[in-house]
């Protein structure tokens, strides 16, 4: 039992000592505000955001539009309304232009296009549609009796 006392103490004694003048490096990472803006109201969001490339100056423009669901970016002036589209490279998802450190940027999205919208459209177009053929049939044809749709016809 001694011998195990002591090699946990020799253990210990040991151990290294962390260095009183270590120094770390931390490399700031570059960042923009961005005051988001959605078809001209908001702000919805603002946020900073890290600049990405090789350089670190180019905005990240794909991870803002899936997070928040636009189609589209635009420059934009709380005074002047939507500029010109934010162009980005597809493949990396990062801006063309670069920006500077520090910078705020004021962006205008385009929402995505629901698909709630065409779908309905389609259902309501063939259901007039069926409604029209019988009317308009001679004959009402036998589904439409089966189906029930403006109460029984017999």
């Amino acid at each position: 039992m001694e011998n195990a006392e002591e090699e946990i103490q020799v253990v210990k004694e040991e151990e290294p000592s962390p260095k009183l003048g270590a120094k770390s490096v931390k490399t700031k990472v570059p960042e923009i505000e961005v005051h988001l803006f959605r078809r001209g109201k908001g702000p919805v969001d603002v946020f900073k955001s890290t600049l990405g490339g090789w350089d670190r100056d180019q905005l990240e423009v794909l991870d803002i539009l899936d997070k928040y669901g636009f189609k589209s970016l635009y420059a934009f002036n709380t005074q002047s309304g939507r500029g010109v589209p934010v162009r980005f490279n597809p493949k990396n998802g990062r801006s063309l232009l670069t920006y500077t450190d520090g910078s705020v940027v004021y962006i205008d999205g385009e929402p995505k296009d629901s698909l709630i919208k065409p779908i309905t459209r389609t259902i309501f177009g063939l259901a007039v549609l069926a409604v029209l053929l019988a009317v308009f049939v001679k004959e009402t044809p036998e589904w439409f009796k089966k189906s029930n749709f403006l109460g029984n016809l017999s």
